[in-house]
């Protein structure tokens, strides 16, 4: 089974990110806001993909595939009113780990999260995140990207 272990936080200060690869990224929701799992329409600068989300928080099933441009398109206009646009920079910290931080365009902006995947949960649980990341919302589901794209920013 794919899962992916990952935690995310509020970005306290934009590190350098010079040496960063930049996306810009929209993606839709196909299910219903009240769903458990989430099933994902994103466009990542010319490829689309097609992702499957199952619920939790640290630990949840993720399974994608890469769909074709006419595909993306004639599911997206079923996502209205369910859609978020970010631009991602994915780096490397100094432990080696990857980072993916996002920062969102459009009616949730100016809100900046940064993600970090693990192999494991104990890995991620014992991690000690760099000073520039914030607040950690791994469980909070008012920044999960579903719910943002259907409630706008977390009050």
């Amino acid at each position: 089974m794919n899962t992916e272990i990952e935690r995310k936080f509020l970005v306290e200060k934009l590190p350098d990110l010079s040496s960063a690869e930049r996306a810009v990224v929209r993606q839709g929701y196909l299910t219903a806001p009240d769903d458990s799992t989430e099933l994902r329409l994103r466009q990542k600068n010319d490829k689309f993909f097609l992702t499957l989300k199952g619920s939790g928080a640290l630990v949840r099933v993720e399974r994608e595939a890469e769909i074709s441009a006419e595909q993306f398109q004639t599911f997206w206009p079923e996502t209205d009113g369910r859609r978020v646009e970010k631009e991602r920079y994915t780096g490397k910290l100094p432990d080696g780990r990857v980072f993916e931080l996002d920062v969102f365009l459009g009616d949730l902006a100016p809100l900046q999260l940064v993600e970090v995947e693990f192999q494991t949960e104990g890995e991620a649980i014992g991690y000690i995140p760099p000073d520039w990341f914030g607040i950690d919302v791994t469980a909070d589901k008012r920044y999960k990207n579903k719910t943002m794209a259907i409630n706008g920013l977390p009050a």
